[in-house]
């Protein structure tokens, strides 16, 4: 049965969506689970054969899937955040990339005893990190200042910069290097012509269609990932793996107009780069040669050494040099470098095209760079959060909350914390309400709550916890999900639902906390302030504990929050907090209780 092309097709769909579920439920990079399920469903059990499944089809379609990763990455990517890093950017993928080759070139040839044209194509391959590992690991980290923007950025223009790269020395290889300086020079001048240019036409044609409604919206999704497709195929056709830059450049063209929302083809493309991404890695990391992975010693992993601690410190501070870039943002640049797909599907192709011209030591190329792949994602995935803190550019106890919904009551509530030192940010997709929280003074977002972007596009640095505070019952329970993979499970919150805690078959495990106990639902809430309630803060003293000011104060009494002496935030459950002496308790009160 597992020889049926059909049982294979769901074994990559299932065993991908699974690791990704798994790394989410640990709270792990899922390219280390995706890794793995691949290595058991493929050399070692031997129930997914990629090559015999897809036949010829398996690198086009892998380099197709690397486009519409990258295009994605390219709509995240926002030009007003170059004012501040562009000049950093700019050097990491130039000298800094540079930089990285020559090490690794140099790593490659002394170290594993790879020919010089076999050195120089792997460091070239290895100079790109992985947007689809950093973009989880900033989320998680939360870095302040600008080095989380610049990881963004570099990871995603990095890219289509190796592939080219690994593109010219392969060209160079093939002429054995007669010529090489003007085959890199014609290859450079075309690629960005050719792939810069259709990226951009194909973005503005796009927008143009859109602008005035040529395609129904419900063909906006569809059309869009078939000019992603067309662009990709043109630009390599016109010139050699120029289709990434092509893709990369659409997506940013895209994500910087301002003329056609585009919300909807951001999300669609969220999704189809998770199912992309997952049944990549299961598919590459099937194909490899189980001698091969054994024939691996102490020089492979050395090498990996090697990356890690002389060639992305080095590339970082010579880049660097001369910038106004803080010392502890360029030790944490220095040691956040995980690679990811692009290395791997760049690999798997022109280790084809060495062995075919005839140099044996390309079948050790893939898995070394898996091997790169693995160790990296493990080693930063594990330590980034940590190296973080000690430098001081992430908060060790940061207690910022973030509040979905800019309604009145959130609006009012985030006043009084914001008085009482607290870090609010409010997030709503209603423009009136961010509208109206921005001119109360508050820090307020416009987006989709269930958005992968919005996670990308906030700075969450000083934030500790989430509370979803809007209305609907179920989109307070699936942003608590969403806003789990940032903050620790238990310190995300929602309001109690109509239907109790498991509203619609909803489980506890898929819920947040309930804040303010399980009676305090949000028609609770707003009849109380549509009587006259107001969000107050109170002082508890030795004199007047918390019990009194229960106790003895007259009004209709909700207690929502309160500060600890020490400055810790901590919301009301149903678990039965007391604030002690010193505490500031944030109430909802009201002079009689409604009916």
């Amino acid at each position: 049965m597992i020889e049926s092309p059909i049982v294979q097709l769901a074994l990559i769909i299932g065993l991908g969506i699974g690791a990704q579920w798994v790394a989410w439920r640990f709270r792990a990079p899922s390219i280390l689970f995706l890794l793995i399920m691949g290595w058991l469903a493929g050399p070692l059990m031997g129930w997914i054969k990629p090559d015999m499944l897809f036949g010829p089809l398996l690198m086009p379609m892998v380099s197709l899937s690397v486009a519409l990763i990258l295009f994605e990455g390219g709509l995240t990517l926002q030009l007003r955040e170059l004012k501040s890093i562009g000049g950093i950017t700019w050097r990491l993928v130039t000298l800094g990339a540079l930089v990285t080759w020559v090490v690794a070139s140099l790593a490659a040839r002394f170290i594993l005893d790879f020919e010089w044209p076999m050195a120089l194509l792997l460091g070239s391959i290895l100079i790109v990190t992985g947007p689809t590992v950093i973009g989880p690991l900033l989320r998680q980290i939360r870095p302040t200042g600008d080095s989380g923007p610049i990881l963004k950025w570099e990871g995603i223009v990095i890219d289509p910069i190796g592939a080219v790269l690994a593109v010219l020395v392969l060209e160079v290889i093939r002429h054995s290097g007669h010529g090489a300086f003007g085959i890199v020079f014609e290859g450079i001048l075309k690629t960005l012509l050719v792939g810069g240019g259709l990226g951009v036409l194909f973005a503005g044609v796009l927008l143009l269609m859109m602008h005035y409604y040529w395609i129904p919206e419900f063909l906006q999704n569809a059309v869009a990932f078939a000019f992603v497709v067309i662009v990709f195929v043109l630009s390599n056709t016109l010139q050699e793996e120029s289709g990434l830059l092509a893709t990369t450049v659409m997506g940013v063209v895209l994500a910087n107009q301002r003329k056609v929302p585009i919300n909807h083809i951001i999300e669609f493309k969220e999704h189809l780069r998770v199912l992309l991404l997952s049944s990549l890695f299961v598919l590459l990391a099937a194909r490899l040669e189980f001698d091969y992975i054994k024939a691996m010693d102490w020089r492979a992993i050395l090498f990996v050494v090697v990356l890690i601690v002389v060639a992305r410190p080095l590339s970082v501070f010579i880049s660097s040099a001369g910038t106004k870039l803080a010392l502890r943002e360029k030790l944490f640049l220095s040691w956040m470098a995980p690679r990811g797909i692009v290395a791997a599907a760049i690999a798997s192709v022109f280790a084809l095209h060495m062995h075919e011209a005839g140099y044996e030591q390309a079948q050790l190329m893939v898995p070394i760079v898996f091997l790169v792949i693995a160790v990296t994602v493990v080693i930063y995935g594990l330590t980034g959060g940590w190296v973080a803190r000690r430098l001081g550019i992430a908060e060790s106890n940061a207690q910022g909350l973030v509040i979905a919904g800019a309604h009145s009551l959130a609006r009012e509530l985030g006043a009084v914390l914001k008085k009482l030192g607290v870090p609010v940010l409010l997030l709503d997709n209603n423009w009136r309400n961010v509208t109206a929280a921005r001119q109360e003074g508050l820090s307020a977002h416009y987006g989709n709550l269930l958005s992968e972007k919005i996670l990308d596009d906030l700075n969450l640095a000083s934030m500790g916890y989430f509370l979803a505070f809007t209305p609907n019952d179920q989109v307070n329970s699936l942003a608590s999900l969403h806003f789990a993979e940032v903050f620790e499970r238990e310190n995300v919150f929602q309001l109690a639902s109509r239907g109790g805690d498991e509203v619609h078959g909803m489980p506890r495990h898929l819920r947040g906390r309930t804040a303010f106990g399980s009676e305090q639902r949000y028609d609770v809430l707003y009849e109380v302030v549509r009587s006259g309630g107001k969000v107050k803060s109170t002082n508890i003293t030795e004199e007047f504990t918390f019990a009194n000011y229960l106790e003895t104060n007259e009004a209709y009494c909700i207690p929502m929050f309160y500060k600890t002496a020490s400055g810790m935030l901590k919301i009301i459950t149903d678990a039965g907090e007391v604030p002690g002496v010193g505490a500031k308790v944030i109430s909802l009160l009201k002079e009689t209780v409604p009916s």
